[in-house]
C-alpha cells in the first residue's frame, strides 16, 4: 500500500531481509550437532582471493558429531584445513587425503554460554537493522506531510502502521533468539 506515504511492501521486504540475515547468523552457531551450516563464515584462500569454504569443497554431515569436507582440488587441502583451523571456531579437522573430517566435540558450559552471547549480539543487529528501516519509513511519512501529500491524520495512521511492523519483526527476532537459546543450552 502506497497511498502518497510509505511503500509498506518495501518496508516489509527490508524487515524480513534483517530477520532472514538474523536467521542465517543463527544456523552458523554450533549447538552440539553437527551442520553444514556451522563452516558458512569460514573464507578460504583459493586461487588468490577469499571464496566461501562450500566453492572449494563438499561440506556434508555423516554423523551427528562429524562434519566431513570433501575437497575439490588435491592442492587446497591444506589451505582449507588451514582456514578451518584459523577460523576460531573450536574445531581441528582430521586430514583423510582429499577429505577433512571434523569432529565435534561436546560443548561445556562457558562455551555454551559464549555462543548464547553472541546469539544475542546477532539478534541486536538484527533490530537495529529493522529500526533503521523504521527510521527510514518515519523520515518518508515526516517528508510526505511536510511537502503536503499526506494529511497529519494519514502521517498519524501510517507511522502506527510501521511502528506496527516493527514491533512484529522485533517479536519475530526475539522468538528465534529464545528458540536459539534453549537449543545452544539444552545438554
Amino acid at each position: 500500500m502506497m497511498a502518497d506515504g510509505v511503500d509498506f511492501k518495501d518496508l516489509k521486504r527490508r524487515m524480513d531481509g534483517a530477520t532472514t540475515a538474523f536467521q542465517h547468523d543463527l544456523a552458523s552457531l554450533r549447538t552440539g550437532r553437527a551442520s553444514a551450516n556451522l563452516l558458512d563464515p569460514i573464507h578460504v584462500e583459493a586461487y588468490g582471493s577469499p571464496m566461501p569454504i562450500n566453492q572449494v569443497a563438499t561440506v556434508s554431515v555423516p554423523e551427528p558429531r562429524m562434519i566431513s569436507v570433501a575437497v575439490w582440488d588435491q592442492s587446497m587441502v591444506n589451505a582449507v584445513d588451514k582456514a578451518i583451523r584459523e577460523s576460531n571456531l573450536g574445531f581441528n579437522p582430521i586430514v583423510d587425503g582429499s577429505t577433512l573430517r571434523i569432529p565435534l566435540p561436546e560443548l561445556n558450559e562457558e562455551r555454551r554460554k559464549e555462543l548464547v552471547k553472541i546469539a544475542h549480539q546477532y539478534a541486536e543487529s538484527a533490530k537495529v537493522a529493522a529500526r533503521h528501516v523504521r527510521r527510514d519509513g518515519m523520515e518518508h511519512l515526516k517528508k510526505a506531510e511536510k511537502d503536503g501529500d499526506i494529511s497529519q491524520d494519514e502521517l498519524h495512521t501510517q507511522s502506527d502502521q510501521v511502528q506496527k511492523m516493527t514491533d512484529d519483526t522485533i517479536s519475530a527476532i526475539d522468538k528465534l533468539l529464545t528458540d536459539k537459546e534453549a537449543e545452544i543450552m539444552q545438554v
